[in-house]
């Protein structure tokens, strides 16, 4: 089965109070989004689009070396509309796509490459890689069906009842999807939200009103799902790849 890999790396990252591009940020000697190509390449994709935006030259020119094809995010209108940016470049793809995050370098190879699987044996139009954390505070909690691999839905904490509070397991924001059902949900989703933006978490409620098999796979290392938005969440993160 074929494969891309879709590698979002807009954002402004103001948390990190520097110009410098979040993702162009070092831990462990590279950039955080060398990091994450490496590991895409390791899983062999047909290809790796990479979404740019804020400062898209300063980026291009840092991965320039890398076989990646760039997509320009502009304006940045969320998650979804980041996504939506790499439809041209998938035209007439018919496998799978795998969506990273470019500040969110502590995946292993191992932990992708089991996602990948797992999708491909529930044959499910999407999954979503999970952890269970101690404190979930913040996260959308992934409520599933009693007993399955299934998800019910993703709620986010503001929606979040108390017994859904109480859920440890959360949403890492690492997909697989098939191309098509992607493709054909993001035209479906609105940014009638508070942010007025496409929020790609949108998808998968057009997949549960379509009754579509949206899976889960936990990652049994809850350490990998950490993205980084500000400097102490960087010195974490290096401590952890300097440790791998």
């Amino acid at each position: 089965m074929s494969l891309a890999i879709v590698i979002m790396a807009a954002g402004k990252g103001t948390r990190m109070k520097s110009d410098l591009p979040k993702v162009l940020h070092k831990a462990a000697g590279r950039a955080l989004i060398e990091h994450v190509i490496l590991k895409s390449e390791s899983l062999k994709p047909d290809t790796i689009i990479l979404i740019v935006g804020h400062q898209a030259d300063q980026v291009r020119n840092a991965v320039r070396h890398f076989p990646v094809t760039c997509a320009l995010q502009e304006p940045q209108q969320g998650t979804g509309h980041a996504v939506m940016q790499a439809e041209a470049a998938l035209a007439g793809f018919g496998g799978e796509v795998l969506i990273l995050s470019g500040d969110a370098p502590l995946f292993t190879e191992e932990t992708l490459r089991n996602l990948i699987s797992f999708h491909r044996e529930t044959g499910a139009a999407a999954t979503v890689l999970t952890a269970d954390i101690s404190d979930p505070t913040g996260y959308g909690r992934i409520i599933r069906k009693s007993g399955t691999d299934s998800v019910e839905k993703i709620v986010e904490e503001k929606d979040a009842s108390e017994t859904q509070k109480a859920v440890p397991e959360i949403n890492s924001g690492v997909y697989v999807f098939d191309a098509h059902t992607l493709f054909s949900s993001l035209k479906e989703i609105t940014t009638d939200n508070a942010q007025a933006e496409y929020y790609l978490t949108d998808v998968f409620g057009v997949c549960f009103r379509k009754g579509l098999r949206v899976a889960a796979w936990k990652t049994p290392n809850p350490d990998e799902i950490h993205g980084i938005n500000t400097p102490e969440q960087l010195l974490h993160a290096e401590r952890l790849l300097l440790q791998s």
